[in-house]
């Protein structure tokens, strides 16, 4: 694996200070992480990018690094979208390439619909966005489960719940193998940091984030236009999960292909060599 290290930066935006690392040279790919997750959990594919791209990576507003000015609200897909555009603007501008993952892919929908100016290709790598499915009901109800077993048993019960419906915990992982993947190599002393800052953010991202970003409905009208062009991720892995499902029914709303990329919902941990490559290959193809 390439050994770019990054360069820390932190933007000041209205209500919070972001957190994010620049890696590499080239034009810029903007890498945004999903639900509680930060810049750590993209740092593989980063580094392995780095030689073709300017890798972006940060953490949300509320995560790990980027602290918020007052106390925790609710999480709203439009103001995390408000952020990433005044990173873009930040690094002189668009139109940019935009990876966005789970809850960053809503992220990176929102970016897209409303400052598509900023952007060249979106690839959204199996998006969380329940209310493009033909009947969101049960879906809906599995989230508000989550959320109402967080208030009744705290984190670890929810969070446990939550890794569980999405196909990420088998009940036999070691600790935090889970956010990784199933089929992850063991993680090593940066990943294991990662997992500490992220265990950190499990209440915000309970209590504040669950349900707002899983029910965003993006604007489908404005992204089907073909202009930036918008691509839907799913992985291999991911085959008979909740979130496959929610990729195809947003590929079919917006009348394009989905893209297949290795590994479940975590494949950019567990197959970054491929996963790059895939990406790649994605943002050249115009």
């Amino acid at each position: 694996m390439s050994t770019h290290e990054p360069e820390v930066r932190t933007l000041k935006v209205p209500g919070a200070r972001i957190h994010h690392e620049v890696r590499g040279s080239g034009p810029v790919l903007l890498m945004i992480p999903g639900g509680p997750q930060d810049a750590g959990v993209l740092a593989g594919i980063a580094r392995l990018l780095a030689d073709r791209y300017t890798t972006v990576a940060y953490d949300p507003r509320g995560n790990s690094r980027s602290t918020l000015d007052g106390e925790p609200v609710e999480q709203r897909v439009d103001v995390h979208a408000d952020d990433a555009a005044r990173l873009v603007e930040e690094l002189g501008g668009g139109p940019v390439d935009v990876f966005g993952t789970s809850g960053g892919g809503q992220v990176g929908l929102a970016l897209t619909a409303r400052r598509p100016d900023l952007v060249r290709v979106l690839v959204a790598h199996e998006p969380a966005c329940v209310p493009v499915l033909d009947d969101p009901a049960a879906a809906e109800a599995r989230d508000r489960h989550v959320y109402e077993t967080y208030l009744r048993e705290g984190v670890d019960a929810a969070m446990g719940e939550f890794l569980g419906l999405n196909g990420l915990d088998s009940g036999e992982e070691a600790e935090g193998e889970g956010l990784w993947g199933h089929d992850a190599p063991p993680p090593g002393e940066e990943e294991l940091a990662t997992f500490e800052r992220v265990s950190g953010n499990f209440d915000y991202f309970l209590r504040h984030g669950l349900l707002p970003i899983s029910l965003y409905r993006p604007d489908v009208e404005a992204l089907a236009g073909g202009a930036p062009r918008v691509v839907v991720g799913l992985g291999t892995g991911s085959e008979g999960e909740l979130i496959h499902d929610i990729g195809l029914a947003l590929a079919a709303r917006l009348g394009s292909e989905p893209v297949a990329f290795p590994g479940d919902h975590l494949g950019y941990e567990s197959h970054p060599d491929e996963f790059s490559q895939i990406l790649h290959r994605v943002l050249s193809r115009d």
